[in-house]
């Protein structure tokens, strides 16, 4: 039986990460400055540290004698070694993201902390619409253009299947200001963020498509002073280690104490 085609064109994407502009990533730092003011909030050292990175530079003399690797299938870390393991902006473009939270997991101590940044479900929400609706009716058909990505209850429940103890997902909109749809998309190639899908449409757009998508763009989502808004939201995915030190959650019915005492409130009995 054939196998379905990957998500994701490896080849595709190292080609476009390759050709990116360093002084463009400013994605790629909003989650490294994003993990930064987590790891602060945290009440522990950390003595062994990993990091998966989609641009490794950006993150090396950013954590001293952590051990930097490049995001890859299969990743170069070595098992149970590091009590902080990082993850940063890459998993949108994984083809098994699971696997990549795996990894993860098995490069841990126990009870040490995984932080990991993914691009959500509202990132480019608008040019994705734009694009579609430009497509439809110039074409009547449709292509992917815009890599699909997860919803935060999505990447929540990954941390659980990988074995994650305690996890939480929370989110962090960016809304950003463009000239035009055509400053969007080149920001978006000089930040390694081309379109890299396996099902991509290898041809060139046709130019009317993009004009009205353009027009689509202005039109639905305008700025200030005639601009655009994007939108790209990180979705911050916290776990740890499990380890027999750590809080367990009580059996269901076996609370002490009432809450509505604990409210100072009255407690209303419900039908059967």
């Amino acid at each position: 039986m054939k196998q379905p085609a990957p998500l994701t064109d490896l080849c595709a994407l190292t080609r476009n990460r390759a050709r990116a502009d360093m002084s463009a990533l400013f994605l790629q730092e909003a989650a490294r400055d994003e993990i930064q003011d987590r790891l602060m909030m945290v009440n522990k050292s950390f003595s062994s540290v990993g990091v998966v990175a989609a641009f490794p530079d950006l993150w090396k003399g950013q954590i001293d004698g952590a051990h930097v690797v490049e995001e890859q299938e299969t990743l170069p870390l070595d098992q149970a070694r590091h009590d902080l393991v990082i993850h940063s902006l890459g998993l949108h473009w994984a083809n098994d993201p699971v696997g990549q939270l795996i990894q993860c997991r098995r490069a841990m101590k126990s009870d040490g902390l995984l932080l990991a940044v993914a691009l959500g479900g509202q990132t480019l929400h608008e040019l994705r619409a734009c694009l579609a609706e430009a497509e439809v009716a110039e074409t009547g058909g449709l292509s992917p253009r815009v890599a699909p990505m997860a919803e935060v209850r999505d990447l929540g429940a990954l941390l659980q299947r990988a074995g994650l103890a305690l996890p939480v997902a929370d989110t962090v909109p960016l809304r950003v200001q463009y000239t035009s749809m055509w400053h969007l998309m080149r920001d978006l190639r000089a930040m390694g963020e081309a379109n890299a899908l396996s099902a991509r449409n290898r041809t060139t757009t046709r130019p009317g498509i993009l004009k009205r998508a353009a027009d689509i763009y202005a039109a639905s989502f305008p700025g200030d002073d005639g601009s655009i808004l994007a939108t790209f939201e990180l979705i911050v995915l916290t776990g740890w280690a499990p380890d027999k030190s750590q809080q367990k959650p009580l059996r269901p019915g076996s609370a002490q104490a009432r809450l509505a005492d604990a409210l100072n409130t009255d407690e209303t009995s419900l039908p059967d």
